[in-house]
């Protein structure tokens, strides 16, 4: 009576020696047995098909889009140029400016502020209308909500954390509701901001 039990799977592996003449034979025998080849190459394509799979690569992290960048304006000096003109014109301001203050005494510097101050008043208040950008008086507490005007307000001292934030009003801003800059002929040159002047 023969045992049925199977071979434990020791046993049915066999040993390196055992592995030499079996792997001649059956060289040997895939040339001249065409079914044992067919056997042999289905055994092949059977380990093919179960072999371990390669590890997926891992996913490349997808690299979020730069934020959109607003094109910037390029600001034409005609404007700015004819300003200072004007600013020279009734307030001598480049004249102020250029001075070396260091041989004047602050009597003297303080007359001279004066008047530069009364003219640049009057440029002002002739060419533009400026109003405050915040109605609250400066020392009030005020409170900013998420998505407030960062361009007309800017956050000082400890800024941490986000929107919304409270604090004090430390300078109201200024902002320009209306521009009143007289037009300018088309042959005017702009880069003249004071024409020398020749006494005869």
């Amino acid at each position: 009576m023969t045992d049925s039990k199977s071979p434990s799977p020791d046993k049915a592996k066999p040993s390196f020696l055992r592995r030499i003449p079996l792997a001649f034979g059956a060289f040997f025998r895939t040339f001249s047995d065409l079914d044992f080849a067919t056997r042999i190459n289905s055994l092949s394509d059977e380990k093919v098909e179960t072999a371990v799979p390669q590890p997926a690569p891992a996913p490349v992290a997808e690299t979020p889009p730069a934020p959109a960048v607003s094109p910037l304006k390029e600001a034409t000096p005609d404007a700015a140029l004819l300003l200072l003109s004007i600013l020279q014109r009734d307030a001598r301001l480049i004249d102020f400016a250029q001075e070396n203050l260091a041989n004047y005494s602050d009597a003297e510097i303080g007359a001279a502020a004066r008047v530069v101050h009364e003219g640049c008043r009057k440029v002002l208040d002739e060419h533009f209308t400026i109003a405050p950008v915040r109605q609250e008086n400066e020392g009030s507490m005020v409170s900013l909500p998420e998505g407030f005007d960062a361009s007309a307000i800017r956050l000082t001292g400890n800024v941490v954390g986000s929107a919304p934030f409270r604090g004090s009003l430390t300078h109201r801003g200024w902002r320009v509701t209306d521009v009143r800059l007289p037009k300018l002929a088309k042959d005017h040159d702009t880069s003249v901001l004071a024409p020398a002047e020749v006494e005869l």
